[in-house]
């Protein structure tokens, strides 16, 4: 084919359909494909100059496009039908250079697709008209559901934690936390998240305006960290904005969305398995990859451990007496001098991963910490923060700082 080598055309699939490869090496001594017998006109014109023909050179990667028999099919489907490899290469090229631009809602200009594709995430519009009144009714109804409240907070922690600043993927709009495979990530807990979704469900049923789930998780959520504000004696509303969708299946890649499957939440007191990063370091991970700075990292920490969040109610690092109320008790204890801390188990890697927080005076075991717990009393940095909300006067600095950062959370996929 005399083409310039700037110019689009498919020779590619003709050199690798029509013509037998060989295995060679190159002057520098690289394995490489050349075809057997190929003929002068059929040989590529060099790239700087057209008056010179060459040999076409292959890789190991190329020879797979004949060699593997699915991608062979999909080769010569691509070289019977030229028109379809452009739509196919068009779509494929824009994808590329898109996916980290998130949903379509962020696209700009005149030349936005109008098509949707499965990897946008695509999310309908929910019904942004709830009044006042209406969300307080819904508040009443969570309250009532029968569910205990640490759960809510918990199911609209797993469907928020899963957003990317990186790529905008995941966050609780679509409430996909609902659809496979989100609904049976070993993190989120199966069993008790399909509790919660299923007294969420039966709101939503029996309230006479349209509501979606995935506002109604994090509508739950909000209510229940107020509640358990006021049982601190801090009267608070966290804010919340309605309008979040919920997606289908048909919506939803499954097999990319396994991707942001989390293997550790340190907000959470969770690891997976073992690993030979240290806990600490995967929670700096995730709390960048949410978008969160080292002050919301903290105040997120010391609040979802009084909460009782913990994975499987752990209670490692619930340093307080009244679990379920959102105090400053974690950061007052963890700074106590009262206390020393003595690893009493080590993970798989020989480092500990179980302490004991114990009185100074009396040897007595007072509570059980993880390597992430006490980091906030060992860095300086995170110590200082630490101390900060431990001062008997700012337990309503630190309850308006951790409803600040949740809120921020929960609306981190929507890019207000």
């Amino acid at each position: 084919m005399d083409h310039a080598s700037n110019q689009w055309d498919y020779e590619y699939f003709e050199l690798l359909l029509n013509h037998e490869w060989a295995l060679t090496k190159s002057p520098a001594g690289a394995w490489q494909w050349e075809p057997i017998d190929i003929k002068e006109e059929d040989r590529p014109l060099d790239a700087h100059d057209p008056s010179v023909r060459r040999n076409p050179i292959m890789t190991d990667a190329d020879m797979a496009m004949i060699k593997d028999p699915a991608y062979r099919k999909i080769s010569e489907n691509f070289h019977q039908n030229p028109e379809y490899f452009d739509e196919v290469f068009a779509k494929a090229w824009f994808k590329l250079t898109h996916r980290d631009l998130g949903p379509k809602s962020r696209y700009l200009g005149a030349d936005v697709p109008s098509e949707d594709f499965t990897w946008q995430d695509p999310i309908p519009q929910g019904n942004v008209n709830l009044s006042a009144d209406d969300i307080a009714i819904l508040k009443a109804q969570i309250l009532g559901s029968g569910i205990d409240h640490r759960e809510f907070i918990i199911t609209a922690w797993d469907s928020a934690r899963t957003f990317r600043a990186s790529d905008y993927r995941g966050g609780a709009n679509g409430a996909r936390i609902r659809l496979a495979p989100q609904k049976d990530w070993l993190g989120n807990e199966p069993e008790q998240l399909a509790r919660v979704l299923e007294a969420l469900t039966a709101i939503q049923t029996n309230f006479d305006k349209d509501v979606s789930i995935a506002d109604l998780v994090v509508l739950a959520g909000n209510t229940a960290i107020e509640k358990a504000a006021a049982n601190a004696g801090v009267q608070i509303e966290v804010p919340f904005d309605a309008g979040r969708g919920d997606a289908s299946d048909e919506m939803t890649d499954t097999e990319s969305f396994s991707d942001l499957e989390p293997r550790h939440d340190g907000y959470r007191n969770w690891i997976k398995g073992s690993y030979a990063i240290s806990p600490e370091e995967m929670l700096l991970d995730r709390t960048q990859l949410m978008g969160l700075t080292a002050p919301e990292m903290v105040v997120l920490i010391g609040g979802m451990r009084v909460l009782d969040t913990n994975y499987a109610q752990s209670q490692q690092g619930v340093f307080t007496g009244c679990a379920g109320t959102l105090s400053n008790d974690f950061f007052v204890n963890l700074t106590d001098m009262s206390y020393s801390w003595h690893p009493v188990k080590t993970d798989d890697n020989g480092a500990p991963a179980l302490y004991e927080v114990r009185e100074r005076a009396t040897g007595t075991v007072k509570w059980q910490a993880s390597r992430v717990d006490l980091v906030f009393g060992s860095n300086s940095i995170l110590r200082a923060y630490a101390e900060l909300y431990a001062q008997d006067d700012n337990l309503e600095k630190f309850v308006h700082d951790f409803v600040k950062a949740w809120n921020k959370v929960m609306n981190a996929d929507r890019f207000r």
